[in-house]
């Protein structure tokens, strides 16, 4: 489902308890939960694929093939175990994932001119309009995880996590 134009995105559910469901309940004590940032990470990164599958619905692109997509397109000739490395991803997932994004002519994989057991990888020009668009529509979801969070924040938090 994609949020209509002016919609506003749901919450973070960053809380210090659970939120009540139904009618007046009392707050669920998170006991240890309240001091592990696994938990707290976890809790974002689902609202932030909740919200980002949501962004990308309309043109039907995953968050994992628009990283693909993106890493892609600024390494052309990329191999594919080099793609899975660099984002994290087993071989064995990346290839269904770029079969799909071959069957959808949005990438082309080549034979490696240097190593002829390698594939490299290139956008297609359907793959350049799309990942424009892609690009266009993750930057509004970026938009309102900065606004969620104060810019400051947000920049904070991408700072402390690259570095994993």
């Amino acid at each position: 489902m994609a949020l209509t134009k002016g919609a506003a995105a749901p919450a973070l559910p960053l809380r210090r308890t659970a939120p009540a469901r139904r009618g007046p309940r009392a707050a669920i004590d998170l006991d240890v939960l309240d001091g592990h940032l696994g938990y707290f990470v976890r809790r974002l990164q689902v609202w932030v694929f909740q919200d980002f599958i949501r962004t990308l619905a309309p043109i039907d692109v995953s968050p994992a093939q628009f990283s693909a997509l993106v890493v892609i397109g600024a390494n052309r000739g990329l191999s594919q175990a080099d793609l899975a490395l660099t984002l994290g991803i087993e071989r064995a997932r990346m290839a269904r994932l770029l079969q799909g994004l071959e069957e959808r002519g949005l990438i082309k994989r080549l034979q490696s001119s240097a190593d002829g057991r390698r594939n490299t990888l290139q956008l297609s020009p359907a793959g350049r309009t799309t990942l424009a668009r892609a690009k266009a529509l993750a930057a509004q979801h970026e938009s309102r995880l900065a606004a969620k969070l104060g810019a400051g924040r947000h920049q904070a938090l991408i700072e402390v996590l690259r570095d994993f």
